[in-house]
């Protein structure tokens, strides 16, 4: 199997991460990953605000899980970076395209041996007047909606086993 492909199909969601920060540059390599999703006409609508401080993070974290309704609850697992996806609604292809430049966050991560797990309710988050600060702070446009959040670290012990794919996962015509 091809590496690239070997890596589609291996990656999996890392929720319990070590301490350890990411290298400089593995970061720069994954965030320029990122930068080369595929975008509804080469619009490129994301963007991707890298938060390395803790304090921020355990804030983002916050606010993410009272969005479940629990403060409390440690929905970044740990996690020394987030790297926070938006994109421009006034985009038509805004969603999808932000998603992609997960996608590519997440492969470029594991293919260099980082760890990530997608984690939602970004959008929720900065729709709130607590996530609309900290565009302002970020000095972002407030039009920007939150695609996700994703983590990146590095595992804290082994990779899930994949689960099972599902029979009728792809239906062949022809």
């Amino acid at each position: 199997m091809e590496s690239t492909v070997r890596d589609l199909c291996e990656r999996r969601s890392i929720r319990s991460y070590l301490e350890k920060p990411v290298e400089e540059e593995k970061l720069e390599k994954i965030l320029r990953a990122g930068t080369y999703a595929a975008s509804g006409m080469g619009r490129q609508s994301a963007r991707i605000v890298l938060v390395r401080d803790p304090e921020t993070i355990a804030y983002m974290e916050r606010l993410n899980a009272a969005v479940l309704g629990d403060p409390t609850r440690h929905t970044f697992y740990g996690a020394p970076c987030v790297a926070v996806v938006l994109a421009d609604p006034e985009i038509g292809t805004w969603q999808s395209d932000g998603n992609l430049v997960m996608g590519n966050l997440m492969n470029a991560a594991h293919a260099l041996g980082v760890g990530s797990c997608y984690i939602y309710r970004a959008r929720e988050v900065f729709d709130s007047p607590e996530g609309k600060q900290l565009l302002r702070t970020w000095g972002i446009d407030g039009r920007y909606v939150g695609i996700g959040n994703c983590l990146l670290g590095y595992a804290a012990g082994p990779a899930p086993e994949p689960k099972p794919r599902k029979t009728d996962y792809i239906t062949y015509i022809g």
